[in-house]
């Protein structure tokens, strides 16, 4: 890492007096958690503690430093980089690994705990104007076709809406994934010619190398549920891998559920039941395969898992609003 911003992180560290910040941040009491204040922190500071209006900023934990019960309206990553943190999130303390990230949804209630003097841990704002659905669609698959990807990206940007809380990534020192981060804290620091974008386009590269990671830990996606504690990530991972011959009682013996509980789970935090949502990573499949190759339809329509052309037919077009044929040939043309 770059000895200079390594030294402004450690700067940035030093321990800050919440009595004394309290009305810096211009907080607004919320409520209370066991007779524990509960703000509202809706503006993003930079480590100065001035407001800044960017949709994506960084800032530093300060170390062996109180911080009270509080929600954003926005998305944070939180990222030990130097040592570890924990974050109490509903009385339930997440530990965070050295190099591991957890992603935080807008409008939970949080608090980080007192750090370590020597640890480095890094706080990265999204706000909803971050990211467009364009830029995530196109990150991973060209086209017009919704993937469960694009839904995790939902998830993780504005959780709130369906129910989970947080996301906690096992990053295993993965050098390619901490690489990024280090990239995107030299950009924010720097303030170069297009850094914004550039930040945006390594936070996409991130979340794309965050899900690749998740494979190969076999979906040990830790999540946070206020609904039913299920591992919403784990679940559309395993449908994204596993929609050409999955089922849903497979499916639910490989995670230790009831079929209609999962099938209920499914339903309640994404919107689509079971069988949509593999229709739906099918689909999308197929619809790679027509722009990416001259494969016949019938061939494509068994490679994504069904046997009945006809059928493929069918669910393509509820999907996309054309059949395969036009969709090949309207991409062709583009």
């Amino acid at each position: 890492m770059n000895p200079e911003i390594l030294e402004i992180l450690r700067k940035n560290s030093d321990p800050k007096d919440w009595s004394k910040l309290k009305n810096t941040f211009n907080a607004d009491l919320f409520g209370y958690i066991e007779d524990q204040p509960v703000y509202k922190f809706y503006s993003t500071l930079n480590d100065s503690l001035e407001v800044t209006p960017q949709s994506i900023s960084l800032s530093i934990q300060p170390n062996n430093s109180f911080i009270p019960y509080h929600q954003h309206n926005y998305a944070e990553m939180i990222i030990p980089l130097l040592g570890s943190c924990t974050v109490i999130i509903d009385g339930k303390e997440v530990e965070i690994s050295q190099e591991n990230i957890i992603l935080i949804g807008n409008g939970v209630v949080h608090r980080v705990k007192e750090t370590v003097a020597g640890a480095i841990v890094v706080n990265i704002a999204l706000k909803k104007t971050a990211f467009s659905l364009n830029d995530l669609n196109f990150m991973l698959h060209t086209g017009t076709s919704q993937s469960i990807s694009s839904m995790l990206f939902a998830l993780l940007s504005d959780s709130r809406e369906l129910g989970s809380k947080y996301c906690l990534f096992s990053v295993n020192h993965n050098h390619k994934i901490i690489q990024i981060v280090y990239d995107i804290i030299d950009e924010y620091y720097k303030n170069e010619v297009q850094a914004n974008q550039i930040i945006r386009f390594d936070l996409l590269s991130l979340f794309s190398r965050l899900i690749r990671q998740a494979y190969k830990e076999d979906f040990k996606v830790k999540s946070g549920n206020i609904n039913n504690g299920v591992d919403i990530l784990g679940l559309l991972l395993y449908i994204e891998k596993n929609y050409q011959n999955i089922t849903l009682d497979e499916m639910a013996k490989h995670f230790g559920f009831n079929p209609n509980y999962l099938s209920n789970s499914l339903k309640k935090n994404t919107g689509l039941t079971f069988i949509k949502l593999v229709h739906l990573q099918r689909v999308n499949v197929a619809a790679e395969c027509l722009v990416n190759t001259t494969v016949a339809i019938e061939k494509i329509a068994a490679k994504v898992g069904y046997e009945n052309p006809s059928y493929f037919y069918k669910v393509f077009k509820k999907v996309l609003g054309c059949s395969p044929k036009i969709y090949r040939q309207k991409m062709a043309n583009l």
